[in-house]
């Protein structure tokens, strides 16, 4: 595959959700992601792949019999993180597509159907829950509690959807044999143009609810006040520190406060923890020094602290066979672990599942500065198209 032919099919959804250089605004079911699902339709017939949706946002283009048994997935997600960057997940979609016109090109005929797929809110950036599609697919979430689930202006996402989400698919582990998810690189581990995943770290999101007394901010003696920005502050310091002690992650980068006024004290502060670690232990015991110092500090700022946990991911340890399989086939590609969350790590207990990673040469992600060269990307596609042969 040559940079050129990539840059052209990459140029038609560079611009769609693009706010300036403030970075990229598609929120799953909103219109820039309708835009491209539309694209994604576009781009199937034009190569004569028929669409299937599962009944829970997730879209699906068939090469072969839809939903035949052994079916290779490959693909990723359009969703972004708020003003994040724009290869995060559609690197992955105009990957595959680009891959299913090299096998054509060569003449391979394959034994089984390969879909191009595109989940929905992978990054849980409107609805609240990341992997969403890929959770309802594989039965990890209720229906109903998944319809449920409301953006920030109170619309659910069986609203957006446009009905209740159908669940999981029966019969998954017999008609889907395997998903490769090709993806930027997240970090700065690679040194080659394309990459094989081992694991994904275990992570989670915990919703900190800190309350105290809303007051005026001339009149109020210090002495007098119970402000949870305070308690808040504390939190965010001591998660800094607690996953530095632990070799962890966490990162408290979203906040809500009310009544959000420059001249009055808060009655609420509400901010989200993000935490990641090597292993679930250690996550867990990261998290539990967090919600401890937070405690312990509520009670000296005369607040309360009440937290939920909202997502939690466990440890994922793709099918080693096949990622030494994949990194053979590909010359002996790096190997190598990430601590970000992707939709095939939700399938992988389900269905065997690998991952290719494309060079970051920043290391950048979810910022408008996320980047990967032209040349690297060719690569991944060259590679989704050898490993995509070799499994069908």
């Amino acid at each position: 595959m040559s940079a050129p032919v990539f840059s052209a099919l990459w140029s038609e959804i560079e611009a769609i959700g693009r706010v300036g250089s403030g970075g990229y605004l598609r929120y799953a079911l909103d219109t820039p992601d309708l835009v491209l699902r539309d694209w994604f339709r576009n781009q199937a017939d034009r190569r004569d792949l028929p669409v299937t949706d599962d009944g829970n946002g997730n879209l699906f283009a068939w090469w072969g019999e839809p939903w035949g048994r052994d079916a290779v997935l490959t693909g990723s997600h359009f969703d972004s993180v708020p003003h994040g960057g724009g290869f995060d997940g559609p690197l992955g979609i105009v990957s595959a597509f680009l891959a299913v016109d090299q096998l054509r090109a060569d003449g391979h005929t394959p034994a089984k159907p390969i879909a191009v797929v595109a989940f929905v809110e992978e990054e849980g950036g409107r609805f609240g829950l990341p992997c969403l599609g890929s959770r309802l697919l594989t039965g990890a979430i209720e229906p109903a509690k998944a319809a449920a689930l409301t953006d920030r202006d109170g619309v659910t996402f069986a609203e957006a959807l446009g009905a209740t989400p159908a669940g999981a698919l029966p019969g998954l582990t017999s008609r889907i044999g395997a998903l490769i998810e090709l993806h930027i690189e997240q970090g700065r581990q690679l040194d080659a143009p394309v990459g094989v995943a081992s694991a994904i770290w275990p992570h989670g999101r915990w919703r900190f609810d800190f309350t105290g007394h809303g007051d005026h901010a001339g009149t109020t003696r210090m002495a007098d006040r119970r402000d949870p920005m305070l308690t808040f502050a504390y939190t965010v310091l001591a998660a800094n520190k607690e996953a530095r002690l632990a070799g962890a992650h966490a990162t408290m980068a979203r906040v809500e406060v009310e009544p959000n006024a420059t001249n009055a004290i808060p009655s609420l502060v509400r901010g989200w923890l993000d935490a990641r670690a090597a292993d679930t232990p250690t996550m867990d015991a990261l998290v539990e020094a967090v919600v401890k110092r937070a405690t312990e500090r509520a009670g000296r700022d005369g607040t309360e602290v009440a937290v939920t946990a909202e997502s939690i991911s466990a440890e994922v340890a793709f099918d080693t066979a096949l990622a030494d399989r994949l990194s053979a086939l590909l010359g002996d590609a790096p190997i190598l672990p990430t601590s970000a969350g992707h939709d095939a790590g939700v399938l992988s207990a389900k269905v065997p599942t690998a991952m290719l990673f494309v060079r970051n040469p920043t290391g950048i992600s979810h910022s408008p500065a996320e980047f990967a060269e032209p040349a690297d990307c060719a690569a991944g596609v060259d590679a989704l198209a050898e490993v995509l042969r070799e499994l069908t």
